[in-house]
């Protein structure tokens, strides 16, 4: 009898939660409708000024979405050229998206959104700071100067009870040559830290001088490098390049060689591990 009583009382509170969040639903769906054109215009439309207001019109157009209650959980499915990768532990969502100036001039744009317990918004933007460095490796960064690049997969992993998110993110870069960045991701004062001494490999022309604070591969055009997180093996998996003119110095001439190497997560640090045989994911 007690237990009925109490679903009886709870009901109007329970079907009032649903139909505030059909309400939710409605508010994002619609708004979804609008980023969605902006999303298409970014990337299809050949005018520079048009890019530019359609960027400007899709950021805001995307917070006032973000707004909206519990939108942590809306996937935003309909935006195939924004990415919007979860960490493993739905801790956060990165969104991040490209803006093409011309042929040889790329930034990013993005925001890591914060699961919150009552669903309001926590949002930290992140401003590619790209521009301003000689050495994109060379250091830690916050959401201020951040390195930018289109995010595709979070690796979690743990060390002395800290989490550590491993990034893994596509940079156009330039007209002659691609990047692939790697690194690793994690919040100090619930603020996020870029980058830090997680690498270790043995010198290599083609690789990031050490020290490095994040890792990077860089190619030539269209070559279609891989480097990504292989579940099977727990490791990160990276086409081995060379260079078509035997100057591995010049980025551009860089090509996968047709075998890989790869890290492995020891002791907080992603380790080098040579030359593997099979073949492994893009």
């Amino acid at each position: 009898m007690k237990k009925c009583l109490l679903l009886i009382l709870l009901a109007p509170t329970f079907f009032a939660g649903m139909a505030q969040t059909d309400a939710n639903k409605k508010v994002l769906n619609s708004i979804e409708l609008a980023l969605s054109k902006y999303a298409t215009t970014i990337i299809n439309t050949d005018d520079i000024e048009e890019r530019l207001r359609a960027d400007s019109f899709f950021t805001r157009n995307l917070v006032q979405a973000l707004k909206t209650p519990y939108s942590f959980h809306y996937p935003f499915d309909s935006l195939k050229s924004i990415s919007r990768i979860y960490a493993p532990d739905s801790s956060f969502r990165i969104i991040t998206w490209q803006l093409m100036k011309d042929f040889s001039y790329y930034r990013y744009k993005g925001a890591i959104q914060m699961n919150t317990k009552d669903g309001s918004l926590k949002l930290i933007p992140l401003y590619d700071g790209t521009d301003f460095t000689e050495n994109p490796t060379d250091s830690i960064r916050s959401n201020e100067n951040w390195i930018g690049a289109l995010y595709y997969n979070i690796i979690l992993k743990k060390y002395n009870n800290k989490n550590y998110y491993t990034l893994l993110g596509y940079d156009e870069n330039d007209a002659n040559s691609t990047k692939k960045w790697m690194e690793v991701l994690y919040f100090e004062q619930e603020k996020p830290r870029f980058g830090g001494r997680f690498f270790s490999y043995p010198k290599d022309p083609i690789k990031p001088a050490q020290p490095a604070y994040r890792f990077c591969i860089e190619f030539k055009k269209q070559a279609n490098a891989k480097l990504n997180f292989n579940t099977i093996i727990d490791q990160i998996v990276f086409a081995k390049l060379v260079s078509e003119t035997n100057e591995p110095n010049k980025k551009h001439t860089l090509v996968p060689y047709g075998t890989v190497e790869g890290f492995k997560w020891e002791f907080g640090k992603w380790v080098y591990i040579p030359e593997y045989t099979a073949e492994e994911p893009r």
